[in-house]
């Protein structure tokens, strides 16, 4: 019988065992449900058969993977919820927008108000649906077949997704007789999904779920409206550019209309550059902008295009990161493992970053510190520096939205700035793209041609990153002026060529290779498209390389 090696101990098991028989007898010692299995390096869903000796680990909705998990089998009950409730006919589509907060936002089209009692109906729906603890049951199906299934059921963005789709089988999942598409394992059955709530929320709707530290609870937050309105603009433009989703975007490529688009988003991204220069110069007062934002959002680009911007106007733009502020490293606070934590605003000299800017403000000159990331050091090379009438500081940093860090500045003189790489395209109508995918994407990419880091090792490091930006920057991310959208809809398709051999490179036999395997499958919706047509200016250049700036 196969031997199985968990949480310390060694079992045997009769071969074709399920990992949800097993998951049974080691549930009691997991605070939270059991919702996947990783077996010899690999994850599965529970419904797999154990037929070899196997070193086991089992996820919960505390890790990443167990979050997917439950996101996606969630909005499949909630879907399922909906067309029992309301007649086929009277949805024209159900769709899946963007995270925001604990919440998924979505909206529905047809006739039919997606009002707050409609909404109650769903949730109870889904709640009696989930008491019922119904299979989600998973085939596999010829592409063909897919095609035609999705035309019969009027789901359009999968039909158009599978028209494009190289791989010759699809895993379609069904609760009961409603079947659906979705990138990524589900969970066992409904019953495991217990914690949620449907609320309404501007023209559509969230769907709230936990969060990473409070598993088995759902609160009403307060939600991110700047974020939201950003989000949903984003959007809308992309809608109205018939490019919503990836299948769309394939056929643009394949249809030769790739330049055109190419074209008219880097016209759109410049001139939301110049206006936000213009709403930051309209108040004769503000006279430092400060920008921040989450890795790879492409900050040191739209900083170079901004400051173009302000030349336009008649003004004087000065660049300055607040990197050149950092302490000696040998001052830097520790972190929970006791090792330096180089993203803490407590790395920053605050209070010398504070009396030089209010030096500047005041018209008297400074010298600008360097700092050398060789030696850990900050050093002074006569870089000396004085505000003229004329003249605007441009300040980057992860921590420029905090005030803590610019205490002592007047709040008339700053003008705060948000930037984000927020993903406006979908999978499909039912498949929502992370913003967070897109970033580890352009940061895999950079890192590997301008540091010479692996795919391995950015994967490896992204949770922390991840966590770094939970502490540092989004919770700050609403007191923004302005908040800019730096995602080019065509980026992944471009990103693509150059991702995918990185990802090839990771071992089989290590725990990334299946954040790896499934970014492979979600670059594999894409048709590549070539990187000429990119812009020598854009935002895109910072990670594929030659740009025309500074970056």
């Amino acid at each position: 019988m196969p031997i199985v090696k968990i949480c310390g101990q060694e079992r045997s098991y009769p071969a074709g065992t399920t990992f949800l028989e097993i998951a049974a007898d080691f549930q009691p010692q997991f605070e939270n449900d059991i919702l996947l299995v990783r077996a010899n390096g690999k994850l599965k869903e529970l419904h797999k058969a154990l037929n070899e000796d196997s070193e086991v680990s089992f996820l919960t909705f505390s890790d990443p993977a167990g979050r997917k998990t439950y996101e996606r089998s969630a909005i499949f009950l909630m879907l399922k919820a909906f067309y029992e409730i309301v007649p086929k006919e009277k949805i024209e589509k159900i769709q899946i927008d963007f995270a925001l907060g604990n919440g998924i936002y979505g909206e529905v089209s047809g006739e039919v108000n997606a009002d707050e009692a409609l909404l109650c109906r769903v949730k109870e729906k889904m709640r009696e649906l989930s008491d019922q603890k119904i299979p989600l049951m998973k085939r596999s199906v010829n592409t063909d077949d897919a095609v035609e299934l999705f035309r019969r059921h009027g789901m359009k963005d999968k039909e158009q997704l599978f028209m494009y789709r190289r791989a010759s089988r699809v895993n379609i999942y069904s609760i009961e007789k409603f079947e659906d598409y979705f990138y990524g394992y589900m969970v066992q059955n409904t019953g495991y999904i217990r914690y949620f709530d449907l609320i309404p929320y501007h023209s559509g709707f969230l769907l709230l779920l936990p969060r990473p530290e409070d598993p088995r609870t759902v609160r009403k937050e307060e939600f991110h409206e700047k974020l939201f309105h950003v989000l949903r603009d984003s959007y809308r433009w992309s809608d109205s550019l018939e490019v919503p989703n990836v299948g769309a975007l394939n056929r643009l490529i394949s249809d030769g209309r790739s330049a055109d688009l190419i074209m008219m988003q880097e016209a759109l991204q410049e001139k939301n550059i110049g206006n936000t220069a213009e709403l930051a110069v309209k108040d004769g007062e503000k006279r430092i902008v400060m920008i921040a934002g989450p890795s790879s959002s492409g900050k040191t680009t739209f900083s170079h295009r901004l400051a173009t911007q302000f030349r336009a106007l008649g003004y004087n733009p000065h660049p300055i990161a607040v990197d050149n502020y950092f302490r000696n490293r040998s001052e830097y606070p520790l972190d929970e493992e006791g090792k330096p934590d180089m993203e803490a605003l407590g790395c920053v000299d605050i209070e010398k970053f504070n009396e030089d800017m209010n030096a500047l403000l005041a018209g008297r000159e400074i010298e600008m510190p360097r700092f050398n990331f060789h030696t850990g050091s900050r050093e002074y090379k006569g870089d000396r520096l004085k505000m003229g009438k004329k003249d605007i500081l441009i300040i980057e940093g992860i921590h420029c939205l905090n005030d803590a860090l610019s205490y002592s500045l007047p709040r008339e003189s700053k003008f705060k700035i948000y930037i984000s790489a927020l993903t406006q395209l979908n999978v499909d109508e039912h498949n929502r793209i992370p913003t967070t995918d897109g970033r580890l994407i352009r940061r895999m990419v950079r890192d590997a041609r301008t540091r010479g880091t692996s795919a391995f090792e950015t994967i490896q490091r992204w949770q922390s990153v991840r966590r770094g930006e939970d502490k540092n920057i989004f919770p700050f991310q609403e007191q923004a002026d302005v908040m800019f959208n730096s995602a080019l809809v065509y980026e992944l398709a471009v990103l693509k060529l150059y991702a995918e051999p990185l990802l090839f490179g990771i071992p089989r036999d290590c725990e990334e290779y299946d954040e790896a395997k499934r970014l492979l499958k979600f670059l594999d919706y894409f048709l590549g498209l070539d990187s000429e047509m990119v812009p020598k200016n854009s935002i895109l250049r910072e990670f594929i390389g030659g740009s025309c700036l500074k970056v």
